[in-house]
């Protein structure tokens, strides 16, 4: 499945994005769907993850509170809404999606096959 990430953009520190991911050909909604990131130097992290049914949902401990993962099945796109972004928060974010099971969620990176293109935030100071 080809996964399409965007939203990304120039945003003051304390400010918010929300990043949207979708599908070109394939429907989501048996799909685990993860978000990453990858900042200039520094390896990709794992940020946040989503169950089939939005049911389940786990996330770095630089982002709790701070970021929210979410899923519209019905629209076949999946979001990752920033808030209070830190100049830290600088990377390349990248979706990624794997079908498992239902009730799945998936925290390492190589456990996913399919991934986006990235999109890129940068948070000044």
């Amino acid at each position: 499945v080809q996964l399409q990430a965007s939203g990304g953009g120039l945003v003051q520190a304390g400010g918010s994005l929300r990043l949207s991911c979708t599908a070109s050909e394939r429907t989501l909604s048996t799909y685990v769907m993860g978000w990453f990131r990858q900042a200039p130097g520094k390896e990709r992290e794992f940020v946040a993850t989503i169950s089939w049914a939005g049911t389940r949902r786990e996330y770095a401990d630089s982002v709790k509170g701070r970021f929210t993962i979410s899923r519209d099945n019905a629209k076949n796109m999946v979001y990752l809404q920033m808030n209070s972004l830190k100049p830290e928060d600088t990377a390349v974010y990248y979706c990624a999606a794997d079908r498992r099971v239902s009730g799945a969620i998936l925290t390492s990176s190589w456990e996913y096959r399919n991934w986006g293109q990235g999109t890129l935030v940068t948070v000044s100071s």
